[in-house]
């Protein structure tokens, strides 16, 4: 069968495409890649907070996809919606890489070790409230572009620091000034950060039935839950929101499996953060039904005044 994917022109967006290129190739596929820039790409000096981050690395894509320019898009899962919009579907969540943020730095070894009033570089307002939460005599600073582009400005000097999604390093070999990765007990990742999202067409079973075997079923139960969770919430693209599910082990547990759920909302400036952790059976639960959960603990803990700040549906680069 001869697929075209459609892709980003990032080098983080080109590794991902090629690598489910390959591995749709090796069952025998034919694959063509479509470059297509996004509305982020072309606003790489624009803060998320000005421009809302609904859409901005998917509109153009989906548009293609709909025109049938393109069989299927190769997405950051956390840069898609909670809801897709009508006629699409994701159709496989391939295996998780590392989800957690790490903290990069050329001089300084871990969080902890940064010197006081230390700049760190991040475009997130997750990370930035998160961050604020543990070291609130950091600054954040605002820090937009590619990886080559963040990791050349820390070499330069312009922050002490920067933090960055593990996984996409990880992918992209450039790993060398990584000093931390961050625990979600602590720094929770974005909802689907470190998953790759393959969309399609809503009815197309000939793609559908070509990428099915992408699907990795640990990572489309994690992944669920954080969006349903992620949805029940509410919130607006720009407050802080990190939600994240992973295989677990209880306490007292023999040969169960279990898996564990972590959220974070805070308010922009961190004055307030509330979070939640969760166990559950792996067997015995409903992701969906998981995900409600621990956004109703959140709600309970005061999360709803905080989220009253946004007006969008949650998902995008948070």
């Amino acid at each position: 069968m001869k697929l075209r994917i459609g892709s980003r022109g990032s080098q983080l967006a080109l590794w991902q495409a090629n690598h489910i290129a390959e591995l749709l190739r090796v069952q025998g596929h034919q694959v063509e890649i479509e470059i297509i820039k996004t509305t982020g790409d072309r606003l790489q000096e624009v803060t998320f907070a000005e421009v809302g981050s609904k859409g901005m690395f998917t509109k153009e894509i989906e548009e293609a996809l709909a025109a049938s320019r393109i069989d299927l898009a190769v997405h950051s899962l956390k840069d898609l919606p909670t809801e897709l919009p009508p006629g699409f579907a994701l159709a496989a969540t391939p295996w998780r890489a590392d989800p957690r943020d790490v903290l990069v730095s050329v001089k300084y070894s871990s969080l902890a070790e940064l010197p006081r009033r230390a700049r760190v570089g991040t475009s997130s307002q997750r990370r930035r409230a998160q961050l604020k939460a543990l070291r609130s005599d950091i600054e954040a600073v605002e820090f937009r572009g590619n990886v080559d582009t963040r990791l050349r400005k820390l070499a330069e000097g312009q922050v002490d620091a920067i933090l960055l999604a593990a996984a996409g390093l990880d992918r992209l070999g450039k790993t060398d000034w990584v000093r931390e990765r961050l625990d979600p007990w602590n720094f929770c990742p974005a909802a689907g950060q470190g998953a790759l999202g393959i969309e399609i067409r809503k009815g197309d079973v000939e793609t559908l039935a070509a990428v099915a075997f992408l699907d990795h079923a640990d990572t489309r139960f994690a992944i669920t839950a954080e969006r349903a969770a992620l949805a029940a919430l509410g919130g607006g693209c720009q407050v802080p929101i990190g939600i994240h599910c992973r295989p677990s082990l209880a306490k007292n547990a023999s040969s169960a499996a279990w898996v564990e759920i972590f959220g974070v909302v805070a308010t922009l400036d961190s004055d307030k953060i509330v979070r939640v952790h969760l166990h559950a059976p792996r067997e015995k639960s409903d992701p969906v039904s998981l995900g409600h959960e621990a956004a109703e603990v959140l709600l309970a803990q005061g999360a709803g005044p905080m989220l009253a700040a946004g007006g969008e549906t949650p998902g995008g680069a948070a």
